[in-house]
């Protein structure tokens, strides 16, 4: 197993320090904390150290201990350290100890004690605590099969730690979300906000690519609940509706004109309401987070609501003489609240639809994340009793745009005190803050790309919402964290093609190519044959993405940077399923033809390849 030295993590500066310190550099080196991430507020270093061995078992008494303990093993056997017994009763030298205190009241709902010695325990005052004491286990077995003796208690300062993720337009892989939430978890993030389309049963006209199936979310929930990552969905209304209502005209905003806007719910018509609700039923079967997130944002973007003459009636007609058109929009968000509630979950918006042009005010209790500077500032929506995120637009990784500069960040102190256009001097009313990662160039970079960026960015997210947001001098030194703790267990290195490079006939369904097959930089692969390199192009865009089912593959120019023409081969009982790296529709053969389908509306193509 590959080792990390806490100087070389450390950096320069620190190990300059270390020599001109007036003790030993090693007895000095022993009293800092090990390294992890989020960085540990506290270490008290004791004599001797926790040797984790062949005969080490997990002691873990009571139902939540031993789901923790479970977990940990099958997280201990993916990291390569074997398989360890699950058992009760005493401890012996060697063990690891999971203890569940509620009278723990200090340690908090996420907090955790870890003593590491003869033996190693990790003690919360809840379930969550305990997991999260046990991701602090594996980052320190990563780096060593030793730990030194101490003990650390370790408390999150903020309550919600996040990423929020939109695959609302661009298809995101399932193995891709997954690694994501092992990840998070790893780094004792807790909150994934997904905004997603579901394959709707009750609708049918609203299944355009890309969506999920319940199948699949209810795989990816309960890989969040073992992991404790609540997630989020949001359907975004009343606007960015297009996904769900592009065939439903009569859902449609119209202007004074009588243009349909594509985009837009029309919040005075009680058909509307009822069919974002009953979505909000349908995403009720697979989701199981207290939480609805309604997006609510940009609802007249490029737009105003002068051209709409029937909303300022429907608030009129509803509040009286003196409302405003922004009143019938708190209207919508304050029902969807209502609805929500009566359903046993929590209402969550974004903060740039609070104008102030309204005098209605929003529901008590409504989460508000914080993304755009508006008139309406952070310290006024706290002041108005709303719980408060940051998502700050500092934290965006926009694919094929804005990155959030994480070095920068870091450098500053970056906390989630620190919102778009104000800065908070107290924490209090804020619930945390998470990175946000939207699609708004879809073919501008693969996942595998964003996933180079998102990981040091997850990590300093992590590290401001837990605990302190500057704990090493140096951004370097910071990143040699991450460096040291390594990935998940259980995390996939999605950027390695099953086949090697060469040149290989394709065969499928009666159709058959010759192609040259190149890996990619971001661990996909063209095929080039005679005509140019394939390619998914044509048909209606979205995002700058042709997402139509049944669009036919084509052989265009090679063009290094054109990510349409990078393809996964996902192996296949003997063949290869042939998948777009963007769309992420598998090529089927139909009449002859190359064709992108989503798998459950067509089967995939099996292609032997020669």
């Amino acid at each position: 197993m590959r080792t990390f030295p806490r100087r070389q993590i450390l950096g320069a500066a620190a190990a300059l320090a270390l020599l001109l310190a007036p003790v030993p550099a090693v007895a000095q080196e022993e009293t800092r904390p090990p390294v992890t991430v989020p960085a540990l507020s506290n270490w008290t270093p004791e004599s001797g150290r926790y040797d984790f061995g062949p005969g080490a078992r997990l002691v873990a008494d009571g139902p939540a201990e031993r789901r923790v303990a479970d977990t940990l093993a099958d997280d201990l056997r993916e990291a390569g350290h074997g398989t360890v017994p699950v058992v009760g009763g005493a401890a012996r030298t060697g063990d690891i100890v999971v203890d569940i205190q509620p009278s723990r009241k200090s340690l908090g709902a996420e907090g955790y004690e870890l003593r590491s010695g003869k033996r190693l325990s990790v003690t919360g005052a809840t379930e969550s605590g305990a997991f999260y004491g046990t991701r602090t286990l594996l980052q320190l077995l990563a780096q060593d099969d030793g730990i030194p003796a101490g003990r650390t208690v370790d408390v999150p300062r903020y309550k919600e730690r996040g990423a929020g993720v939109c695959a609302c337009y661009i298809h995101i892989s399932l193995p891709w979300l997954e690694n994501l939430v092992r990840e998070m978890a790893y780094n004792k993030l807790n909150q994934l906000l997904l905004e997603l389309k579901v394959k709707s049963d009750s609708h049918p006209e609203a299944n355009t690519w890309g969506y999920y199936t319940k199948d699949e979310i209810r795989r990816l929930v309960a890989l969040g609940e073992k992991y404790h990552v609540e997630i989020i969905p949001e359907i975004n209304s009343p606007g960015h509706m297009d996904p769900w209502i592009e065939n439903r005209p009569d859902l449609q905003l119209t202007d004074a004109d009588g243009n349909k806007q594509p985009a837009r719910l029309d919040i005075t018509r009680p058909a509307a309401f009822d069919y974002y609700t009953g979505l909000i039923d349908e995403y009720a079967q697979v989701f199981r987070a207290p939480a609805w997130h309604m997006g609510a944002d940009e609802y007249m973007l490029g737009s105003d609501f002068a051209k709409y003459p029937q909303i300022l009636k429907y608030a009129q007609d509803r509040y009286g003489s003196g409302a405003t058109p922004q009143d019938a929009f708190i209207d919508f968000v304050n029902r969807v609240h209502a609805y929500a509630a009566s359903k046993g979950k929590k209402l969550r918006i974004w903060n740039d639809g609070l104008t102030g042009a309204n005098t209605v005010p929003v529901t008590a209790g409504t989460t508000v994340e914080h993304w755009l500077n508006v008139t309406v500032k952070p310290s006024r929506i706290i002041a108005q009793g709303y719980p408060l995120m940051n998502a700050a637009y500092a934290l965006y990784l926009v694919r094929g745009g804005f990155h959030s500069d994480t070095e920068s960040l870091y450098d500053q102190r970056w906390d989630p005190r620190s919102f778009e256009g104000e800065k908070l001097a107290s924490a209090a009313g804020v619930t945390g803050a998470k990175i946000s990662l939207w699609p708004d160039n879809g073919r501008g970079e693969t996942e595998n790309e964003v996933a180079v960026r998102l990981w040091p960015a997850l990590r300093h997210i992590a590290q401001a919402t837990w605990g302190d947001p500057h704990p090493d001098a140096t951004y370097a030194e910071f990143t040699a964290r991450g460096t040291a703790v390594g990935h998940a267990p259980g995390w996939r290195d999605l950027t390695k093609p099953p086949v090697a490079d060469g040149t290989y006939t394709f065969e499928a369904d009666g159709v058959s190519f010759d192609a040259d097959v190149a890996r990619t930089p971001d661990g996909y692969v063209t095929l080039r044959g005679p005509a140019g390199c394939l390619a998914v192009s044509g048909g209606k865009l979205t995002l700058n993405v042709p997402l139509q089912p049944g669009i036919e593959a084509t052989w265009d120019t090679c063009a290094a940077a054109n990510t349409l023409q990078r393809w996964e081969l996902r192996r296949a009982g003997d063949g290869y399923r042939l998948v777009n790296a963007i769309t992420q529709m598998a090529m089927s053969v139909t009449n002859g033809r190359i064709v992108q389908y989503p798998p459950d509306q067509h089967p995939p193509a099996v292609w032997q390849l020669i």
